[in-house]
């Protein structure tokens, strides 16, 4: 990977404003690097992955996913995504701007699901120890963040969960953050303007010398 070539995700629950923060590092990078950022999403990001993508978010009565295959689908897409987009993007000395990676797995899968064993096993196997530089974790209460979520239209499968799922899911995102200098947690509940205050900060205080 190219020395000046970066990895940063966007994490949070659902309402947390991944989306406007996304725009946001998209267009500070891209101000201080003179380069458009790779964008990703998860799970998705290539055509084989967009397709497990849709396995995951729609619901089917007649079909429900189990807790386990939603875990493999997820990584299945991410592996895609690694393999095909964000590596070769960074060996050629490109930024990558991720709206979500496995950390999102650990907190919905391992934590909200309590598939931990699985999602630390097929994360090994898979990953093999390949992480982003920088994660930015939006952090909200999830009644707030599912609030959010609501007005802006109907609830996909994963957004349907138990208000526990994503207490659950809030409390390992903040256990990993306390473990990992490379998290840095953001209070996503201030004010729009505050939140990309300290976004930018963060990202200028993390990544200064590369930016």
């Amino acid at each position: 990977m190219s020395q000046a070539a970066k990895f940063v995700v966007i994490e949070g629950l659902e309402g947390a404003g991944k989306s406007s923060a996304v725009a946001l590092v998209k267009s500070l990078i891209e101000q201080h690097t003179g380069q458009m950022p790779v964008c990703t999403r998860e799970p998705g990001g290539t055509p084989l992955a967009e397709k497990m993508r849709d396995l995951v978010k729609v619901a089917h009565d007649d079909d429900p996913l189990c807790d386990e295959s939603e875990c493999l689908l997820i990584y299945a897409a991410r592996a895609q995504l690694v393999a095909n987009v964000i590596k070769p993007a960074l060996a050629s000395g490109q930024w990558v701007l991720g709206d979500r990676h496995n950390l999102s797995s650990i907190a919905y899968q391992g934590g909200g699901r309590g598939l931990m064993p699985l999602v630390e096993s097929i994360s090994s196997a898979t990953l093999k120890g390949f992480k982003p530089d920088l994660t930015l974790y939006l952090d909200i209460d999830p009644q707030l963040g599912l609030s959010r979520a609501a007005s802006r239209g109907e609830l996909d499968r994963i957004e349907q969960n138990k208000i526990d799922f994503f207490q659950r899911a809030r409390q390992t995102y903040l256990d990993c953050a306390a473990q990992d200098d490379a998290i840095l947690v953001i209070d996503a509940s201030q004010s729009l303007e505050k939140v990309h205050q300290d976004i930018t900060q963060a990202l200028v205080d993390a990544l200064g010398e590369s930016l």
